[in-house]
């Protein structure tokens, strides 16, 4: 039996023995692989795949569809196996199919990145990145290396598009967990590569700005850092209209003075909206500090622009 390796981030591809598959050029049947394949964790009825894939059709007509299209996907499978019943139960077929269903085999010997990346999104769910032990993160890296782009570039299903939306929300978090980790072991270039692919993706995401603009300080680029967080300022007004919170301002005002202290790890931010406690004294000192600095640079600000102002009524 040839070795069947399946692709699904970025462009769809089917691979056996490194050659390209044979018998799946219709897009329907791809389609049909594809969905059985991201949503393998569970059987799917005949009708609710009919109407998923040929929804527009009348009922009859959809189901002749889905078995024409599940004819050319065994028989591409069949080649594959060297003329075995891809459409049984027996090990090492991809597809297990009853009379009114349909199933991915998880006993299939079939490497599928989607289930790689998210066997790794399962091993670090919950952790922190700076708590990762070297195996690990070594095993976030490779998953993320296999995130080649989107799910399933350039589809447009509803199905599609939700999880691509998850799948990517999934690939940022664990970028989101090697950049903790980086922080936390000093590997600033590294940590700063994490955070500008995830900016890519989402530019308004603060938590990342503060991230590197941590990075950016403790590597001893003072400049660089206080210039991420201008494009912090863009972004979050641009995208959304709101100014940059306190934890971002109070950040860049500590970079600004030279006042940020190096540290052994990186401040837990944590990812849940718990209840927030009643603010103890100093907290509330802490955050009149924070606020005569906000001020402060808005004052200076203020007399900048009056510069300008006046220099140009000069000219």
């Amino acid at each position: 039996m040839s070795t069947l390796s399946i692709q699904l981030f970025g462009k769809f591809s089917v691979h056996a023995d490194g050659q390209p598959l044979e018998g799946l050029d219709a897009f329907k049947v791809q389609e049909l692989l594809s969905y059985l394949l991201v949503h393998r964790e569970r059987p799917h009825t005949r009708e609710s795949l009919a109407g998923l894939l040929w929804g527009e059709t009348a009922t009859d007509k959809s189901k002749k569809y889905l078995r024409q299209a599940l004819w050319h996907l065994q028989s591409a499978l069949e080649g594959r196996n060297g003329g075995g019943d891809a459409g049984g139960n027996d090990d090492g077929s991809l597809l297990s199919t009853g009379h009114d269903w349909v199933r991915f085999n998880a006993d299939s010997a079939v490497w599928l990145d989607v289930a790689v990346f998210e066997r790794a999104f399962a091993r670090v769910q919950g952790k922190a990145g700076r708590d990762l032990d070297d195996e690990t993160k070594r095993l976030v890296e490779a998953a993320a290396e296999l995130y080649k782009g989107d799910l399933l570039e350039g589809w447009y299903q509803d199905w599609c598009l939700y999880d691509r939306e998850r799948l990517q929300n999934m690939y940022l978090v664990m970028l989101d967990k090697l950049i903790s980790y980086c922080e936390a072991h000093r590997d600033y270039e590294m940590g700063l590569l994490h955070g500008s692919i995830i900016l890519r993706y989402d530019g308004a995401r603060e938590r990342t700005h503060r991230q590197l603009m941590h990075l950016l300080y403790m590597s001893g680029d003072r400049t660089a850092a206080l210039r991420q967080y201008e494009r912090c300022v863009a972004a979050l007004r641009q995208e959304l209209d709101v100014a940059p919170d306190r934890r971002t301002i109070a950040l860049y005002q500590q970079i600004r003075l030279d006042q940020l202290e190096e540290r052994a790890l990186p401040p837990a931010e944590p990812d849940t909206t718990a209840d927030t406690p009643a603010a103890s004294l100093p907290d509330v000192l802490g955050r009149l500090q924070q606020l005569q600095l906000v001020m402060s640079d808005v004052q200076r600000r203020l007399q900048q622009d009056i510069k300008a102002v006046q220099q140009a009524l000069k000219n």
